[in-house]
């Protein structure tokens, strides 16, 4: 049986905000707690999108990011070959995390 503590992160339609603009975007995002700096960071791949590619030119920028779970504020940086901007952000992820008590409610 998978444990759902492994599986933080979420995958689907996301709507990005860079300034002004709207982007609606398909997202794959991961995260994990640092015990070190006591910080959740959170990151991931936004699919390929001419118009984002467009606006961006390969640069990086501050974004807004809304999922059907939460909003959270990141760092869009190069895309890869495949043309997928990366996305990356520390604290409050735009997904729900399951916790250690979560997962024991479930049981």
């Amino acid at each position: 049986m998978p444990d759902p503590l492994d599986e933080d992160g979420y995958r689907g339609p996301a709507r990005l905000h860079i300034g002004p603009q709207k982007f609606a975007v398909t997202v794959d995002l991961r995260g994990h707690f640092q015990p070190i700096d006591g910080y959740y960071r959170w990151y991931g791949r936004v699919s390929a999108d001419q118009l984002l590619s467009e606006a961006l030119a390969g640069r990086k920028t501050t974004a807004t990011l809304h999922t059907p779970q939460v909003t959270a504020t990141g760092e869009l940086s190069d895309p890869d070959p495949w043309d997928r901007y990366r996305i990356m952000g520390t604290s409050t992820p735009p997904f729900t995390v399951v916790t250690e008590l979560d997962a024991a409610l479930e049981v």
